[in-house]
């Protein structure tokens, strides 16, 4: 699994200054996922980080520079998408991806867990 380390770091580091959560790295997604209490909240996939928001953002977010939509079996996946580097190069945009997935993170529903 292939994904940029300073990337990760730069992730690792945003979600470490946030008072109230806990932050569980997973690899999956070809990456390096952060779960936030428990449900995936942002990825780090190659160079590009995959964020996970709320739906009802998805035509604002569409519109940022660097967004890619997420194509899952021929179809678009609503609520997440691949944020190409010159979307979050600026520290603003940076903290804007991070912000959304945050903010919605607290109403995602967690993966159901798998039997063995």
């Amino acid at each position: 699994m292939a994904y940029n380390n300073e990337l990760a770091n730069r992730v690792r580091e945003r979600l470490a200054m946030e008072e109230n959560i806990e932050v569980e790295e997973k690899k999956m997604f070809s990456g390096l996922s952060f779960l936030v209490n428990g449900k995936m909240c942002v990825n780090v996939s190659h160079d590009n980080l995959m964020c996970r928001y709320d739906t009802e953002l998805e035509e604002e977010v569409s519109e940022r520079k660097g967004f890619l939509p997420m194509i899952m079996k021929g179809k678009q996946l609503k609520g997440y998408c691949y944020v190409e580097p010159i979307g979050f190069q600026k520290h603003h945009d940076f903290e804007y991806w991070i912000k959304i997935c945050l903010d919605y993170n607290p109403t995602a529903k967690a993966a159901k867990k798998k039997r063995k």
